[in-house]
């Protein structure tokens, strides 16, 4: 019988236990390194988007609205649509004059943004400290955004490529451009809320679909890409 029995065992447990280590540390999915930029996207960063608010503010009537007030609603309205904010804010003081008539006529001004084009959902009641004031006004509203593109036309010799680089300011243009171009800067912040789901759509696919019916809208023969053969 051999005299070192235990000894043989253990540095055959020791070879295992290497063996499982290396195939363990294996397995580890590698560290990858960060993708690097593009010069487009280095330049795109310095688009500044900076917000500010278009804000009226209106004297409270007991009365309610009146007419010029009215009109100046309408007006706010339409720079609200053609700024493709996210809602209007109507903020309503608190510990001022009347409270009773500043929140009859915030409920109003309400309805009147409504009635010129806003929806329910993007018009929203909020008060502020009026700080004692008697005469503190109605303060209606949105934040509007502004882009400012880079300064572009630090050009060099296009023609010396002799390193086959991009020149120093490649990618300015189409920054610049965007900034210029973009219908609404707060894109550039932060999506957009998706809309509302068409749940009456929704149901008519998913029963075709249920039965294995064709779940895509019926063909518009007016649709079709054949060119006419009429005599003008």
């Amino acid at each position: 019988m051999s005299k070192h029995p235990v000894k043989r065992v253990l540095l055959l447990g020791a070879a295992l236990l290497g063996l499982s280590a290396c195939a363990s540390a294996g397995v580890e999915p590698p560290v990858s390194a960060p993708a690097s930029r593009t010069e487009t996207e280095k330049w795109r960063d310095q688009i500044k988007v900076d917000g500010r608010a278009d804000e009226i503010q209106l004297a409270v009537h007991a009365t309610g609205v009146s007419a010029n007030q009215d009109q100046a609603l309408s007006a706010l309205v339409g720079r609200w649509l053609s700024a493709q904010a996210r809602e209007i804010v109507v903020s309503a003081p608190i510990g001022g004059g009347d409270a009773s008539a500043a929140g009859g006529m915030a409920a109003q001004i309400r309805e009147r943004l409504m009635f010129y084009g806003a929806a329910p959902a993007q018009v929203r009641i909020v008060g502020y400290d009026a700080g004692g004031q008697a005469v503190a006004p109605m303060r209606v509203g949105f934040e509007i955004f502004t882009a400012e593109g880079p300064t572009c036309g630090r050009w060099e010799n296009l023609t010396a490529t002799r390193k086959n680089e991009t020149y120093g300011n490649f990618g300015c243009a189409v920054a610049a451009n965007l900034a210029a171009q973009i219908a609404n800067p707060e894109d550039l912040i932060r999506p957009r809320d998706s809309t509302p789901i068409d749940a009456g759509r929704r149901d008519v696919v998913l029963g075709k679909y249920r039965k294995g019916e064709v779940t895509s809208a019926a063909k518009d023969e007016q649709a079709t890409g054949a060119v006419s053969k009429a005599i003008n």
